[in-house]
């Protein structure tokens, strides 16, 4: 038996150890990073990108990440193929420190939902790595046919803080290759004393719509601030086109999703903020619906993405879309969308007629925030919401969710019977049940996956759309 002098001993001691460690989804590695580089148990640290390690569930106990990798990531995503780093492994051709990507495929076609289970060489994926490594590809992809390219982290992010009763101002300036733009976002705090971890934080594109629980502080993003979405003549104008030019490619939505990662450098500087930035989420509606969910994919330090009635460009299909339009509905479809705003690259007109050569569908976008946390919500009382799409496209998402072991981390709830990103008060359960689990910590059943069916006439018919079987991937 062990003594009690050594047993007070170990207890003595062990918080320290467990406290160096960062937790599940915290950060543990990266270029400047100066946290925990080791994961708790259950998990290990692995390279998202450059900037950004993540604890994520693993059979390793403990897993070291390098502070800095060999090489920074390309400013741009390149025309013909780039080199990022992956996991240790990756498809048939590459070594085990790179993973190779490309932003176009070129004599790629499929009437179907391509597979997001195999690499672009065709080669199938089927560890956990592997897949990290497909997310890299399936990013470069999206940037190269559709959102532009994301610049990578800029040279200088300053901020600061003031607070007056409950409301805070978080003052933020960027500085790159010798121009620099301000904005200063307001926080809305709960009452009473903060968590020891700070607290928990929605980022919301315009205010968002959604009701936002006790416990849990709010940002007040004014994304058509950082990129203007009034009409096509609005491309190249805000404050990240002021910094980079007007004639960056990246997208509107990717620009938002930028200023999303600014906030987050910011409030990582402003400790006396008091925000827990292990504990984000992001979320908006409509346009800004699509918004939302493009900052979850870009950025891996939002722990839950929120979408609501985002339709065509969210979290529907382009395919689907175009079926559902095909059969009668007054669906929004990709040559529409672009003929409205500039939320996609200019590039992107080039395929929204021939969308069969796009090696992506909005379920691979939506596969790059697993495993972290995804609820979406649709309204089918709204044609142009594309309602059959929208169930379509999460079904094929949630795919992904499952070959991962982690369905629960995904939901979507589709209803009637309410305005347009009016808040249907029979969502909030399901809601929260997010909200706790993934910002509050609470072990709650987060299992909800669901549709009233009301698609106006048009058929879901899943066989027609998704020719693959979903893998267990290890």
């Amino acid at each position: 038996m062990k003594s009690a002098a050594y047993l007070a001993a170990l207890a003595a001691i062990l918080p320290a150890y467990v406290n160096a460690q960062a937790q599940e989804w915290g950060q543990c590695g990266g270029i400047g990073w100066t946290g925990a580089t080791t994961c708790v148990s259950g998990t290990t640290c692995q390279v998202l990108n450059p900037y950004y390690s993540q604890c994520l569930p693993g059979t390793a106990s403990v897993t070291t990440t390098p502070q800095s990798p060999p090489t920074p990531p390309p400013s741009s995503v390149s025309s013909v193929s780039s080199t990022s780093s992956a996991p240790p492994t990756g498809p048939s051709g590459t070594s085990p420190s790179t993973c190779t990507t490309a932003s176009t495929i070129p004599g790629f076609s499929n009437a179907e939902l391509p597979n997001p289970f195999v690499f672009n060489d065709g080669t199938p994926v089927t560890t956990k790595d592997d897949f990290t490594c497909r997310q890299q590809q399936i990013l470069a992809l999206i940037q190269g046919y559709e959102a532009g390219a994301l610049p990578g982290p800029p040279q200088s992010v300053t901020a600061s803080f003031a607070k007056s009763g409950n409301t805070g101002t978080l003052s933020i300036t960027v500085t790159n290759a010798g121009k620099s733009i301000s904005f200063a976002p307001t926080i809305s705090f709960p009452s009473g004393t903060a968590p020891a971890n700070g607290w928990p934080l929605v980022i919301a594109y315009e205010g968002g719509s959604i009701p936002v629980p006790a416990g849990i502080a709010t940002l007040t993003y004014s994304n058509s601030d950082m990129a203007q979405q009034t009409d096509t003549t609005s491309r190249g104008k805000g404050l990240f086109y002021n910094l980079y030019g007007s004639t960056a490619t990246a997208s509107a939505m990717t620009a938002w999703a930028w200023g999303v990662s600014r906030i987050i450098d910011a409030l990582e500087k402003t400790p006396s903020a008091q925000i827990n930035t292990q504990r984000l989420a992001v979320t908006g509606c409509s346009r800004d619906g699509k918004g939302a969910l493009m900052a979850g994919a870009l950025e891996p330090r939002i722990a839950l993405t929120i979408p609501q009635e985002s339709g065509s460009g969210g979290d529907t299909c382009w395919r689907l879309s175009k079926a559902e339009s095909d059969s009668g509905h007054m669906v929004q479809t990709a040559t529409e969308i672009v003929t409205e705003n500039v939320w996609f690259s200019s590039a992107f007109n080039g395929y929204v007629n021939t969308l069969n050569v796009l090696p992506y569908d909005h379920h691979m976008l939506m596969a790059l925030v697993a495993p972290r946390a995804l609820v979406s919500f649709e309204n089918t009382d709204y044609d142009w919401l594309s309602p059959m799409s929208a169930w379509g496209c999460v079904t094929a998402a949630h795919t992904v969710y499952s070959a991962l072991g982690v369905p629960a981390n995904h939901g979507f709830a589709q209803v009637g019977g309410h305005a347009h990103c009016a808040w249907p008060s029979s969502l909030t359960p399901n809601l929260n049940a997010f909200f706790n689990k993934f910002l509050l910590d609470q072990d709650v059943d987060t299992t909800v996956f669901s549709t009233n069916n009301q698609f106006g006439g048009a058929t879901w018919t899943p066989s027609s759309w998704i020719n693959w079987t979903t893998p267990t991937l290890t």
